[in-house]
């Protein structure tokens, strides 16, 4: 089961598409966060999803805002596709252990060794205050995120 609007976001620590470490903790008291969860990169709803928001980049990174994509490839594949695509906002590997935070959020899929499309909006508190889980094939709507986030 996902993690609930209203609850403490579980806090993490994983490495970005350079193998730096990116700690959840650390926008506490400064930003908001969208933390996007997607199944696989080089996959074509995954690559449109991550390329849309590249596009709005000014919506989800900003001073207000950090937007922190993450899925269970390594960081290696995570450099090249973010490379390949020119995504400049932090890919996160979720590698190992394999899906941890994917699992600490309930958005693990555990047949297919993935996390399925979750995305949660986390204040400036750390409490999460949206979100939506989507299966697998399903592509998210960006726009769902810009109003949540104005909400804040």
């Amino acid at each position: 089961m996902a993690v609930e609007i209203g609850s403490k976001a579980p806090d993490f620590e994983l490495k970005d598409q350079h193998g730096s470490l990116v700690k959840l903790s650390d926008f506490q008291g400064s930003k908001n966060v969208v933390l996007l969860f997607y199944p696989f990169s080089f996959t074509g709803v995954c690559t449109g999803e991550l390329c849309a928001l590249r596009d709005e980049l000014p919506t989800f990174v900003n001073d207000d805002v950090q937007l922190l994509a993450v899925s269970c490839d390594s960081m290696f594949t995570q450099k090249v596709f973010a490379e390949k695509e020119g995504l400049e906002y932090p890919v996160l590997s979720d590698f190992w252990p394999h899906g941890e935070v994917a699992k600490a959020y309930g958005v693990f899929n555990e047949e297919k060794g993935c996390a399925v499309r979750g995305t949660f909006i986390i204040d400036k508190e750390g409490t999460v205050r949206w979100t939506i889980v989507n299966g697998l094939p399903d592509a998210r709507d960006l726009n769902d995120y810009a109003k949540a986030l104005g909400t804040l």
